[in-house]
């Protein structure tokens, strides 16, 4: 049973298997929109193989802290991707080869399956290109 926490300001109670259950949702659906290989979205999501197929399949799986920041990433970059390109570049921007920094040549996808400092990265790029910094 999930430990329900209530916060502070009297919002709907916190319920981390809902946040768990809605974060894999979305990762899975950006995935589904970048065309990304099920080994690359268990290498971003930072999980195996088989834990990233239960999960698409909507069976209950655990995340961790870096897992949840790791989905956070991704949703942001799609977001901010979004916002700056059409819908179909914005989808095809993680499979393009780019010149900007951090990427030096490499595609963004590519890139990102470096580790959630990567990933990071790519989200603050995605940001300061619309003007977020």
């Amino acid at each position: 049973m999930s430990q329900v926490l209530e916060r502070s300001d009297h919002s709907a109670p916190f319920d981390p298997e809902r946040v768990e259950a809605v974060g894999l949702k979305a990762f899975g659906r950006v995935m589904e929109a970048w065309k990304v290989r099920n080994t690359d979205a268990a290498t971003l999501l930072s999980v195996s193989g088989r834990t990233w197929s239960r999960a698409k399949t909507g069976e209950e799986v655990r995340l961790t802290a870096d897992n949840l920041d790791r989905i956070s990433a991704v949703v942001g970059i799609y977001k901010g991707l979004r916002l700056y390109f059409s819908d179909a570049l914005a989808d095809r921007w993680v499979r393009l080869e780019n010149e900007g920094p951090p990427f030096q040549g490499r595609k963004p996808l590519a890139y990102m399956t470096g580790g959630l400092p990567n990933l990071l990265a790519t989200r603050a790029y995605v940001d300061a290109l619309r003007g977020g910094l």
